[in-house]
């Protein structure tokens, strides 16, 4: 069989569909790496007007309560003792549409809007503290496998895990999802992750490497395959019902938000590579400090208006927060704004739900639904000696990271723990008790059963034996028996027929 070469879309081979254009295996990503831009710009605008990722979700208003000290690590003003800020939050589904069932076994979104002092930060995550791929590159693929065939418009589990078990840094990550964990019993009860690593500065310019945590205080509670099937059914909208009601009824969730901080130059030489996003840091190595409590307290008005129409962005930093060497964050500081520009508009941002309550001071001019807009006597253009805005390095105080390498597409130089099926494993083995294996292995099998090419079947059998050697082992027998209780019931069913 002849292998065509992947190309742009005006014909120009690529050189990788696996890695980003980097200074170095954990420098910069490049902007000018042709290919991963179109690619996710074209991504972007496959679908109107829902999201193409997290479609499916509901939202409520709230506030970031400060009962931490933690100025020694970050200058930022939404994390300074004693300070209280409003904030917007949004639950999804990653992979269902518009209206698919809540209680799909899928990732959960878990997106907040900080609107500080200082300008809007957000931290765009999901409730799961690992991520299926490490490169944003391989995010429109990944997605592809997800949602459903062009043809017949139907989910496939052949493509899923096709891609799965071609992409074995997914491991950690499906792991999650097919354990009770890919199941919560609401958003309240759920844990929430910025996933990624971010950078932290503090007023003397230190630096430091941080991963966010919301733990909820209302206990991570899951339910059964069997329940979930019944309640999408039954009611698709039960997680969204199940917020606005508790809402309503002044039963307001929260959850405890707490760091891992790493120091700068730790990341060096950690026995694995700190910034990917298919790994968690051992609390043991790094604790977690808690910063303070986010809660709940107020349904939307409107909610088109003030969920559907929220535009939340990882690009999205304040002074004394900035980005990291993670290659998935690189890429979605590009997407994700990008998106918002297609599916709300270019003016995306003065909508009120979007809005800072910091001054906003800038020279953008024009476009679609423009609202807001500069007296007439502020220049447009910079720089001029008419007193418009300057640009102020100290206040912004960008992030960075020392690198100096050549521009390479490829994976970061392995560490001593860099494995995919490593801390999977470890989470199967020694997070999951008996009962949740047992049920652990149904949904793997019950999942692997629906694939309907032979090999595969094998390479996802060979996927979690890699994962585990005995669960590999329970897998292929309990495909073996499904399979044979398959062909017992067609058998029935025929000799029924005559």
């Amino acid at each position: 069989m002849t292998i065509k070469s992947t190309t742009t879309q005006t014909g120009t081979p690529v050189a990788s569909d696996e890695h980003s254009l980097t200074v170095g295996t954990e420098g910069a990503t490049a902007l000018h790496d042709v290919y991963l831009v179109e690619k996710l710009a074209q991504f972007n605008r496959e679908r109107i007007p829902e999201r193409i990722v997290h479609a499916k979700g509901g939202g409520a208003h709230g506030v970031f309560e400060v009962t931490g000290d933690v100025s020694a690590y970050t200058r930022a003003a939404v994390f300074a003792p004693g300070t209280t800020t409003e904030t917007l939050q949004r639950f999804s589904s990653v992979a269902g549409e518009q209206g698919s069932p809540d209680t799909w076994r899928d990732v959960r979104g878990f997106s907040v809007k900080f609107y500080t002092s200082e300008g809007n930060y957000d931290i765009v995550g999901n409730n799961t503290p690992v991520f299926f791929i490490r490169d944003g590159i391989k995010f429109p693929d990944f997605i592809h496998s997800q949602k459903r065939l062009p043809g017949s418009g139907l989910r496939d589990a052949t493509m899923q895990w096709d891609f799965w078990t071609l992409s074995p840094e997914s491991a950690h990550q499906v792991t999650y999802l097919m354990g009770d964990r890919g199941l919560p019993r609401s958003w309240r009860e759920m844990p929430g992750f910025g996933s990624h690593t971010y950078q932290w500065i503090n007023a003397a310019g230190e630096r430091f490497w941080v991963k966010y945590h919301f733990t909820s205080n209302q206990g991570n509670i899951e339910m059964e395959g069997s329940e979930a099937e019944l309640i999408a059914g039954a009611d698709a909208d039960y997680y969204r019902r199940d917020l606005f009601d508790a809402i309503d009824a002044g039963n307001f969730p929260s959850w405890d938000v707490s760091v891992q901080i790493m120091p700068y130059d730790d990341a060096k030489a950690y026995r694995f590579n700190p910034f990917d996003i298919t790994k968690v840091w051992p609390h043991a190595d790094y604790p977690l400090v808690k910063v303070g409590t986010h809660t709940l307290n107020r349904n939307p008005e409107n909610f088109f208006a003030e969920i559907e129409q929220a535009a939340f962005s990882p690009a999205n930093f304040v002074p004394g927060i900035a980005a990291s060497p993670d290659k998935m964050l690189m890429a979605r500081i590009f997407s994700y704004p990008d998106a918002q520009r297609y599916r709300v508009g270019t003016n995306f941002n003065q909508l009120p739900v979007n809005a800072a309550k910091a001054p906003v001071n800038n020279y953008s001019q024009d476009g679609a639904a423009r609202y807001h807009f500069n007296a007439t006597d502020v220049p447009n253009y910079a720089p001029n000696s008419l007193g418009g805005p300057v640009a102020d390095p100290q206040a912004a105080t960008d992030g960075s990271w020392e690198n100096d390498g050549e521009l390479v597409r490829a994976a970061a130089q392995l560490r001593s723990e860099d494995s995919d099926f490593g801390q999977a494993g470890t989470l199967y083995r020694e997070v999951y008790d008996d009962a949740a294996k047992a049920r652990f292995l149904d949904t793997i099998t019950g999942a692997i059963s629906g694939v309907e090419r032979p090999e595969v079947t094998e390479r996802a059998i060979a996927y979690w034996t890699s994962v585990d050697a005995d669960l590999g082992v329970k897998l292929r027998a309990n495909l073996a028996t499904w399979a044979e209780a398959d062909l017992l019931a067609e058998a029935a069913a025929g000799y029924a027929a005559l």
